[in-house]
């Protein structure tokens, strides 16, 4: 990860903040009280790129004093037909470790969702919330995390309750996730307060769509995982869909976007290609390749091959320390 101020290269990694004033009350107060951070993933199965802007923003959080929880959300993969429990629980022990190897440090606590979901005064609390949140509420909440669009069980409806009491009972002060995750961030900060709770700052990073350009799914496999072999890598990066001239939509532009930049020390970006097509080219921001990109002037094959070769320098010590 490039140095920069904590405080700032959150801003870059996240889509919104909210609120950013909130935020720099908690750094300010940091040295009387360690503020916590958490995150919430279900362990349905591999940890991917998709993940690593998130774990960057816990890292610039630690970096500013937080104490931060991950949370495998055992009991919310479950509610959300993501398998059995046992299942559920490989997977999770699996994914702690990618998420370690992945950066996160020995300062961070990892815990099960079903080492306190199932006690008395939590399961209270969520049938407090039931009582203040509208049917309606419930169900939109869930739009976006949904794995049943259609014919919906009443699981799904229980799922939001239980993420904002969690966000409660761990005592949080900044909630991060994916900007799927706002709804139910924004179901927190407007009802616990009514409950007695505080309610959090949140931190939403962008979803990244999959190397095919659609939807990044683990059923469709168009993503790379942490730990994908270096082969793998490259035969998945250079089969990706990567339009010329065209930023948005274009899974290989956002890799340098959120991961190759933010990752690569300096923030300085080299595009190695044949003297022939012009030749090395170096980039100290991402502002500056996208625009190349957009003019042309930097090939699709070239744009890949390098993603393989940076992507690959990110990748091995993760892999090396998840096996």
């Amino acid at each position: 990860m490039q140095e920069s101020d904590p405080l700032r290269q959150l801003d870059g990694l996240a889509s919104e903040i909210v609120t950013r004033e909130e935020l720099e009350e908690l750094v300010h107060a940091a040295s009387q009280r360690k503020p916590r951070a958490y995150v919430g993933f279900e362990p349905s199965g591999n940890v991917h790129l998709g993940h690593l802007p998130l774990l960057s923003s816990l890292r610039a959080l630690q970096q500013l004093g937080f104490h931060i929880i991950l949370l495998l959300a055992d009991l919310h993969a479950f509610l959300n037909e993501k398998g059995t429990f046992e299942r559920i629980r490989e997977i999770a022990a699996y994914n702690q470790r990618c998420f370690a190897a992945a950066g996160l440090g020995e300062d961070t606590e990892f815990m099960l969702g079903s080492s306190f979901q199932l006690e008395e005064k939590y399961m209270l609390d969520v049938l407090r919330l039931a009582t203040i949140t509208t049917e309606n509420r419930a169900r939109r909440s869930m739009d976006e995390l949904s794995r049943s669009k259609e014919d919906r069980k009443v699981s799904q409806a229980i799922y939001p309750l239980m993420q904002t009491i969690d966000i409660a009972y761990l005592d949080i002060d900044v909630a991060v996730g994916g900007i799927d995750q706002r709804k139910i961030h924004m179901l927190a900060r407007e009802h616990l307060p009514k409950l007695g709770f505080k309610a959090p700052v949140c931190v939403h990073t962008p979803l990244l769509i999959g190397l095919d350009g659609e939807k990044m799914s683990s059923s469709k496999g168009n993503f790379i995982a942490v730990d994908e072999p270096a082969e793998g890598v490259e035969r998945k990066l250079m089969a990706a869909f990567c339009p010329p001239e065209i930023a948005d939509g274009n899974p290989v532009v956002q890799l340098y976007r959120h991961t190759i930049f933010p990752h690569v020390p300096g923030g300085r970006v080299t595009i190695e290609r044949s003297a022939r097509y012009g030749g090395n080219v170096e980039f100290t921001s991402y502002a500056a390749f996208e625009l190349e990109y957009l003019k042309g002037a930097l090939h699709p094959s070239d744009v890949k091959l390098n993603a393989v070769r940076y992507l690959n320098a990110i990748l091995e010590p993760i892999r090396q320390k998840a096996r």
